[in-house]
C-alpha cells in the first residue's frame, strides 16, 4: 500500500481532507465553542454567507418592485446646481409613469432624483453601499437597503431595471455606466436603453468611443449605438419608457 492509500481521510460537508490537511476539531465543535479567537467572523467562508445573505434580502425586498428604472449620478452634485433639479425632474416623471426609481440611495444626483420620485408619489428605492465617507440613505428613499459588497448591490440594479439614466458622475458612475453597457454587449441581459443626460458632459466620451475605441475595432458599431444622449427630460424618459412593453400611451410624457 503507497503513503498516499494510508492517509487517513475525513469528510467535512463536501470537502475531502487528508494528511497534513486534517483537522481535530469538527464544524459543529467550533461553531458551538464559545471560547477562543473571534477571528473567524472575518474569514472568507464565513463572508460567503454574509454575501448570500445580501442576496436574499436584495431578492427578497425587490421581488415585487415592478419595473423600475435606475438613475445614476455624482453623489457630489449640490442642491444648487442645475443638474440636481433635473434629475428630480427626471424622478418626478418616471413615478408619474408607473416606474419605481432607484438610485444608489446617496446625497447628490441621487437624492435628488429620489426627492422627484418621491414626492411625485413613486416608489424611491435606494441601494446604498458601505463606504468610510457617506452615512446612509438619504432621506427621501421609501425602499432601501444598505449593501457591504459592491458586487451584490450591482445585481440588484441590473436585476431589477429596465433603463438606466446616467447623469454626470464620477468613478461610481462611469463603473456603474460600463458594467450595464457590458452586460448587454456579451448578451448577460436583455438588451435596455442607456440614456446619458447631459451633452456637454458626455460628448467627449462618446467621440472617443466612436473614433479611437470603435476604429481601433475593439467595439462594433451597433455597441455605439446602445447609448443615446440627451439634455431634456422628457426625451430622456421617452427613450426608458419606449423600452415599457407593459406601460399604455397614456402613461407616456406627451
Amino acid at each position: 500500500m503507497s503513503e498516499f492509500e494510508d492517509q487517513t481521510r475525513s469528510l467535512q460537508g463536501p470537502v475531502v481532507r487528508a494528511g497534513g490537511q486534517l483537522q481535530q476539531t469538527t464544524t459543529d465543535q467550533r461553531l458551538l465553542d464559545s471560547r477562543g479567537s473571534t477571528d473567524w467572523v472575518h474569514t472568507d467562508p464565513w463572508r460567503v454567507l454574509r454575501i448570500q445573505a445580501e442576496f436574499v434580502e436584495g431578492f427578497g425586498t425587490l421581488a415585487e418592485l415592478g419595473q423600475a428604472v435606475s438613475v445614476f449620478g455624482s453623489a457630489r452634485t449640490t442642491s444648487d446646481h442645475p443638474m440636481y433639479a433635473a434629475a428630480e425632474k427626471v424622478g418626478a416623471r418616471l413615478a408619474e409613469a408607473g416606474l419605481a426609481v432607484i438610485t444608489g440611495g446617496g446625497p447628490g444626483i441621487m437624492a435628488a432624483a429620489n426627492k422627484g420620485a418621491l414626492e411625485a408619489g413613486g416608489v424611491s428605492v435606494g441601494l446604498g453601499i458601505e463606504l468610510p465617507f457617506e452615512s446612509g440613505l438619504n432621506p427621501y428613499v421609501n425602499l432601501g437597503i444598505d449593501f457591504r459588497y459592491f458586487f451584490a448591490r450591482k445585481t440588484m440594479f441590473v436585476k431589477y431595471s429596465q433603463g438606466f439614466i446616467v447623469m454626470p458622475g464620477g468613478f461610481g458612475t462611469l463603473d456603474e455606466l460600463f458594467e450595464a453597457l457590458t452586460l448587454v454587449q456579451t448578451r448577460k441581459v436583455t438588451s435596455f436603453p442607456v440614456v446619458l443626460f447631459g451633452s456637454h458632459y458626455w460628448q467627449g466620451l462618446l467621440d472617443w468611443i466612436s473614433s479611437s475605441v470603435l476604429e481601433g475595432g475593439n467595439i462594433s458599431p451597433q455597441d455605439v449605438q446602445m447609448l443615446q444622449i440627451t439634455d431634456d427630460v422628457e426625451e430622456a424618459v421617452s427613450i426608458v419608457l419606449s423600452n415599457q412593453p407593459n406601460l399604455t400611451v397614456a402613461e407616456r410624457p406627451e
